[in-house]
């Protein structure tokens, strides 16, 4: 007698593959699939009335809800917490899209939840300027980290000069990294940044080589004018770790050029010191915000990524949590980045210096791209690219 077992199903993809095994007629896929998937969605701060609203609809197309036992009263604002399955969630959306008390935005933004969890590990692509694209969902991307700095907190002054920086982006291509991000200025905790011109001085003539050498280019930086100048150099992205808030002239530049952007959450240069009521949902917010921005000046959603910040104000403990929910980030309908190669929290996790972590960084790497990154953000990259290829082949294992 066979045995029998739980299946757990990840995506779309695992449950067609399960049907079609089954001999299940194919005409009943669009039927069965939504029904096979299961998801919790969290909506924060809703008025009692359209919470109570939201609540019904769910319970009435079949799913769950959870709020505040007070909002039964009708006042004040609760947290809501829906329960079902894709089927569940596509009534609802139709429900609330003729609703009052600003439901008609829930409902958008469920639609948008739902899109980006029926995508599953579907291609997309991500814009870049110059007319280049970046392959998302068929595997984990490498960003290889080339830091043209004195003072970086893993190998600061090892390639300050420019030719060796050429070349170790270089090698890091070959090595397997899909773009170089290439940075003038430390962002480090305690680092005094650079000044704009010195920024610049420092990254133009390694941007210029590299593209003529036919790289995918990254610049981290924040600042407008850096920006504009290496954009028009033939750079592709522009790694912003203040999400367009520390330079307001940094948007149009971006705009303009139709440049890819990772838009970055920080508490380190930006609100130090500000405490999080609900650590992912505080992120989401704030990248939530940016993302509005961007839109807003005309850059296209698929120009934009984003990237939780590890380590630009978090602990480690919420620097571990944020990794383990990375997953959560992709209800903003967006790819995500994760940047933690070698960062302190790994070194106070496994109480190692910088030099000392390699095996926690790669760790971090392989939980990433497990747990839902678009690409991860490295100093190692022939060890990073074995390992995150590994990882994907076990993610995207449908059998």
């Amino acid at each position: 007698m066979a045995g029998h077992h739980i299946v757990i199903l990840y995506n779309q993809e695992e449950v067609k593959n399960y049907l079609e095994k089954l001999g299940t007629d194919k005409g009943a896929h669009p039927h069965l699939i939504p029904k096979a998937l299961f998801h919790c969605v969290l909506f924060k701060d809703i008025k009692a009335p359209a919470a109570n609203i939201i609540k019904q609809e769910m319970l009435a197309a079949g799913g769950d809800a959870a709020v505040n036992r007070n909002a039964v009263l009708g006042q004040g604002t609760t947290d809501v917490l829906l329960m079902g399955t894709l089927k569940h969630y596509r009534r609802v959306v139709q429900k609330l899209k003729g609703q009052p008390f600003g439901l008609k935005q829930v409902a958008a933004d469920l639609e948008n939840i739902l899109t980006s969890a029926a995508a599953g590990g579907q291609p997309r692509q991500l814009r870049l300027a110059q007319g280049k694209t970046l392959p998302l969902g068929e595997r984990t991307l490498i960003m290889g980290i080339l830091n043209v700095t004195p003072d970086s907190f893993s190998d600061g002054g090892r390639y300050y000069d420019t030719q060796r920086a050429i070349d170790h982006g270089l090698e890091m291509v070959e090595q397997g990294a899909d773009i170089i991000d290439v940075g003038g200025a430390s962002s480090r905790p305690g680092a005094e940044i650079a000044p704009e011109d010195e920024e610049l001085r420092r990254v133009l003539p390694v941007v210029e080589k590299l593209v003529q050498q036919g790289v995918l280019v990254s610049v981290d930086t924040f600042r407008a004018r850096v920006a504009k100048e290496t954009l028009a150099a033939g750079a592709h992205l522009i790694n912003d770790i203040g999400r367009l808030q520390m330079d307001p002239d940094l948007l149009p530049v971006l705009a303009e050029h139709q440049a890819g952007v990772v838009l970055m959450h920080n508490r380190l240069q930006m609100n130090r010191g500000q405490p999080y009521v609900d650590l992912i949902s505080d992120i989401i917010d704030e990248l939530s915000q940016s993302v509005k921005q961007a839109l807003a000046a005309g850059l296209p959603r698929e120009c934009i990524m984003i990237d939780p910040g590890i380590g630009f104000g978090k602990d480690a403990a919420q620097n571990r949590y944020i990794i383990k929910h990375l997953q959560e980030f992709r209800s903003l309908g967006l790819p995500v980045l994760l940047g933690a190669s070698r960062k302190n929290f790994i070194g106070l996790t496994l109480g190692l210096e910088v030099d000392q972590r390699l095996e926690g960084s790669l760790a971090v790497a392989v939980a990433g791209a497990l747990n839902g990154a678009d690409m991860v953000r490295v100093h190692d990259v022939l060890p990073t690219v074995r390992a995150v290829r590994m990882a994907d082949a076990i993610r995207m294992e449908n059998g």
